[in-house]
C-alpha cells in the first residue's frame, strides 16, 4: 500500500497543472461523455473496473486484457444538427501488453458561407476529431494496480480554418476483489501546435483537468455506487451567467431587499457559496446490476444542473439514466441526459466481441 501511495503522490506532483473550466479553453468536445455508459451515470465512470471497452473513454488505466478483441461504436444526436460519436477497438499482445485505438468526433453540421459583402459563397461543414492510442499495464509489485496512458491527436476544422494539438491522458486505478475501486486521472495535458487564428492574445488552450473517483459494489445488494470529483486542482468552478447579473448595476432599481450585514448572514452566505462550489466538482452514479447481462444506470451531475438552469426554474437538468444488456457477444446500451428545459440528448452504444 505504501508503494501505491508513493505512485499517487508522484502522479499528482508530475501533473500539477493549472486546471481550466468551460469558457476558458478550446477543444471543449474532449470533455463530452462520448459513451452511453459514462453518460448514464452522471457523465463519468472513471472508477469502474470491468471488461467493457467503453470504460477507457473516461480513464485509460481501466484498459485490461479482458477487453481484447472488443469493438464498440456510440452515437448521439446532440443538439439540433450537431452529432457526436465514438469508435474503439482493443487488442492484447501477450509479450507487450494491451493496446486500444479510438476515434471521437463532434460534427457541428452544415453551414452556408458568405463573404464580407453578404454574398453567398459555398456551404461548408465544421467538426472536431480526436484519434487516441491507449496502452495499459499492471505494476509488477501489485497486480491490483493498473496504469494507463492515452495519446491524443486532435484536429478542429471550421471551413478553411484548422487547429491541431497533441495531448496525453494518464491514469492509475487500484481495484480489489471486494469490488472497491479508486482511480485518478490527468486529462488533456499537451500542446497546441496550430491555432485557428494568429491574433495575439487569443492562443488556444486544452481543457486540462485532474479527476478522482471511487466506486463500490455493495456486498449484499446488486448495486454499484460511483462518485467522481472533477477539477481536483481548481477550486472555483462557478460560471456567472449574464442573466443572473442583468440589471444589478441599475441605480434606479429600488426593489432590492436591504442587505443584512450581520455576522450570521455573512457566514451563511459564505458557507452556502462554498458548499455550492464544492458540489460543482461532483457527479454521482448508480448501477443496478440485475444480472450479468442487464444493468440499469442512474446519475446526477450537480454542475450541469446549475449551469443549465434558469434563475427562476431548475427542473431536472443534470439527471440521467440508461441501461445496457448483452446477448451472447453483442452488447447494446442507451442513456438519456436531461440538458435543459427544451429537452435532452440520447446516446446509443453497440459493442461486439470479435
Amino acid at each position: 500500500m505504501k508503494k501505491i501511495t508513493s505512485y499517487l503522490l508522484v502522479f499528482l506532483i508530475s501533473f500539477s497543472i493549472k486546471a481550466q473550466v468551460g469558457g476558458n479553453n478550446n477543444f471543449s468536445f474532449l470533455s463530452l461523455p462520448m459513451t452511453s455508459r459514462a453518460a448514464g451515470v452522471g457523465g463519468n465512470n472513471m472508477s469502474v473496473w470491468g471488461n467493457d471497452i467503453n470504460l477507457i473513454n473516461s480513464n485509460p488505466s481501466l484498459l485490461n486484457k479482458n477487453m481484447s478483441n472488443q469493438a464498440t461504436m456510440n452515437y448521439c444526436n446532440y443538439v439540433s444538427n450537431m452529432n457526436f460519436g465514438y469508435l474503439a477497438y482493443a487488442k492484447n499482445f501477450e509479450k507487450v501488453g494491451i493496446f486500444a485505438a479510438s476515434l471521437g468526433f463532434l460534427d457541428y453540421g452544415k453551414f452556408k458561407g458568405y463573404d464580407e459583402l453578404g454574398n453567398e459563397t459555398r456551404s461548408f461543414r465544421a467538426g472536431d476529431y480526436c484519434l487516441t492510442l491507449n496502452y495499459a499495464w499492471h505494476l509488477p509489485e501489485d497486480t491490483n494496480f493498473n496504469i494507463g496512458i492515452g495519446v491524443k491527436n486532435i484536429l478542429s476544422q471550421y471551413e478553411a480554418y484548422k487547429a491541431f494539438a497533441t495531448a496525453v491522458d494518464f491514469g492509475g486505478t487500484y481495484h480489489t476483489k471486494k469490488d472497491f475501486v479508486v482511480s485518478i486521472v490527468a486529462k488533456n495535458i499537451g500542446h497546441v501546435w496550430k491555432d485557428l487564428t494568429t491574433t495575439p492574445g487569443q492562443q488556444m488552450t486544452l481543457p486540462k483537468t485532474v479527476q478522482f473517483g471511487l466506486s463500490k459494489k455493495l456486498k449484499k445488494a446488486p448495486i454499484r455506487l460511483l462518485i467522481v470529483y472533477d477539477n481536483l486542482l481548481k477550486w472555483n468552478l462557478k460560471y456567472v451567467s449574464p442573466i443572473d447579473t442583468a440589471g444589478q448595476s441599475n441605480p434606479f432599481d429600488t426593489g432590492k431587499a436591504p442587505t443584512d450585514s450581520t455576522k450570521f448572514q455573512k457566514f451563511y452566505a459564505k458557507f452556502g457559496s462554498n458548499v455550492d462550489n464544492f458540489m460543482r466538482h461532483l457527479s454521482f452514479g448508480t448501477e443496478l446490476l440485475f444480472s450479468k447481462n442487464f444493468t440499469v444506470m442512474v446519475g446526477f451531475n450537480y454542475r450541469r444542473q446549475r449551469e443549465f438552469s434558469l434563475p427562476e426554474r431548475r427542473g431536472a437538468n443534470g439527471l440521467c439514466f440508461g441501461f445496457n444488456f448483452k446477448v451472447k457477444k453483442l452488447q447494446f446500451s442507451y442513456s438519456y441526459n436531461q440538458m435543459a428545459f427544451a429537452g435532452g440528448s440520447s446516446i446509443f452504444g453497440l459493442t461486439y466481441k470479435l
